[in-house]
Order: structure tokens, then sequence, then C-alpha cells
């Protein structure tokens, strides 16, 4: 099939894009890698009657270290992603997240920025935005606004953006002191200024982190998955944990029993069983979808060894660091 008519718009800033969002209301969408809108398109799963293309907007685009955080255009492509030092080094979780995601040539051409907005719950990077405490930055006429990744997914395929914002760029917290703010290394490059988020670097001993998930082939959307994220004090025990579910809900969740158990323990990791945690993270889902790739009693019980095996990657590389 082919996409119903609509008219092209090719802005040359974000100021621009978010004017004609603004002006053209409900019938205009942004399009950047085009990844998931152009099949929907195709299939006329829906219909807009504008399409707003912001990919030559150079201000969307870059990864740039700001001290405490690692910021990235909404631009930017998974590919430039999956090949930054500055993504690997401060965000080793979101490097590790990028290989997943479809075939190369879908990397090199979608976007961050779509992949948060689509807000698919089988997605990688809307999982690690959750358990990493991702900071979302948004433009709209009203000026810039900042939401934080909880607040961000709120349904099937919907987020916290008004229909005159634009998804700009993305903050995650730094896991190393990568230099003074502004420093940008290799091919990666600063273009909007800001400031960074919260921090992870702490007088914590050690971090590691993982991403598993299960799919019917390499490249498809997870039936189940997990990314985690833990910290080890310097005696040892869990000192903190993040565990981000996706596949197994309308949004990516974060596995709040299974968090707090990790934690209150006051034990080493090697005294927590991760199939524990694995089951614990799984309980508290209300509604676990139930289609053609799975139940949802599969699900939930793929769901907990995904969550067991990056808890035990995540604690293995903490203890190791």
């Amino acid at each position: 099939m082919k996409p119903a008519s609509f008219e092209y718009h090719a802005p040359a800033s974000a100021e621009e894009a978010v004017g004609l969002l603004a002006e053209l209301g409900d019938g205009a969408k942004v399009i950047a890698g085009g990844q998931s809108l152009v099949p929907v398109l195709a299939m006329r799963l829906a219909v807009f009657d504008h399409l707003i293309d912001i990919r030559k907007i150079d201000g969307l685009r870059g990864i740039e270290d700001r001290g405490d955080s690692i910021w990235i255009g909404a631009g930017t492509t998974e590919a430039e992603i999956g090949r930054s030092e500055l993504v690997a080094a401060g965000v080793p979780l979101l490097a590790r997240a990028t290989p997943l995601i479809g075939h190369f040539q879908i990397r090199n051409r979608g976007t961050i920025g779509g992949s948060l907005a689509h807000a698919d719950a089988a997605a990688e990077y809307p999982a690690v935005a959750l358990a990493l405490d991702a900071v979302i930055e948004a433009l709209s006429p009203r000026g810039q606004r900042t939401i934080a990744a909880r607040d961000f997914f709120t349904g099937i395929w919907e987020t916290a953006l008004e229909p005159d914002e634009l998804l700009t760029g993305v903050r995650f917290p730094a896991e190393t002191g990568l230099g003074a703010p502004g420093k940008v290394a290799g091919s990666d490059r600063a273009r909007i200024g800001g400031s960074g988020g919260r921090s992870m670097s702490s007088p914590r001993a050690s971090r590691g982190s993982a991403i598993e998930e299960f799919a019917r082939r390499s490249g498809d959307f997870a039936v189940a998955g997990a990314a985690v994220a833990v910290g080890l004090a310097g005696d040892g025990t869990v000192a903190d944990a993040a565990i981000s579910l996706f596949g197994l809900a309308s949004t990516p969740v974060r596995a709040v029993s299974a968090e707090t158990l990790a934690v209150g323990s006051g034990e080493a990791p090697a005294s927590i069983s991760a199939e524990m945690i694995g089951r614990a993270a799984v309980e508290d889902l209300d509604s676990v979808p139930s289609d053609l790739h799975g139940t949802a009693d599969y699900r939930r019980k793929v769901g907990a060894v995904m969550v067991a095996r990056a808890w035990d990657r995540a604690v293995r590389e903490a203890a190791n660091d």
C-alpha cells in the first residue's frame, strides 16, 4: 500500500518545527528517521495531512559530555550512538542496548528521539531511559521544559509530550567522570547548550549494567526484556539498583519491588538469588499483554528469566570493576 497524500515540510530549526506544530495542529506529525512512522503510514493505520521532517536540523544532533551527564540530541541516529566512545564510557547500558535495535539499516536512520517519542513498550531505548532516570528535553512555543523519564511514558504509544511540543534531546546521568562540562571526544559533537542531570558518580565502589531480551528473531521487538543497573557499596553490599522491564506492559516499567528487595537486603549480591530477583520483578505486573508471540503467563516467565540474567551480568561487572 501507499500512504495517503500529505504536505511535506522541512524546517531549518527546532523553533520553526515547533511553530509548524502549533500552526497545523492535530493534522501534523513529526518524522525523523521514519523507521516506525513510514510503515504505519504505508499501511494507512494512521493518516496525517502534514509531515514535518526534522532530519536536517543540525541543532538536534550530537553527543556531548556535560560532566555529570551525557546529552544526546533527539535527531542523533542509533548508529551514531553505537559508535560513540562517550556513550560507551559514560552510559554503557545505552551502548549495550543499541545493537539489539532492529538491523543496521534501521539503526542508520532510526533516532533516539524517534524511539522515545514513539514509546513502543517493547523497545530498548525507552526501557534504558527509565532505568537510568534520564531527563527528556522538549521545546514548544512556551519555551523549553524537561520531563523525567518516569513521567514521560503514559500509555500505549503515548507520552507526556503536548501536541505542539518537539522532543529535542535527552540527558543520561554519566556513570563515570569524563572531564569538564562541554568536553567532546572524537567525532561526537556538541550542538546546543544546557546543564547536565543527576550524576551517578558517588562514593560507591563500583557499578555494573546489563540488558537482556528474548525475541522470536534477531532484530524483532522483544517478547520480554530487562535493563538492569546496579551499584555496590564499599563493603560489597547493594547500594542501589534499577530494573526496567520492557515488552511486559503498556509502557516500560520499573520493577520497584525487586529493586527494594535487592537494596533492602543489606546483603552482598552473592547472597541474593538472581532467580529471586527475577520472580520479584514480575510479581507486580498487572496487565501483561497476550498475543500471537506468547501468552501473558509465558511472558511473565520469560521476563523473570531475562531479569535474572541481566541482574547476574550487572552484578558480576560491578564486583569485578
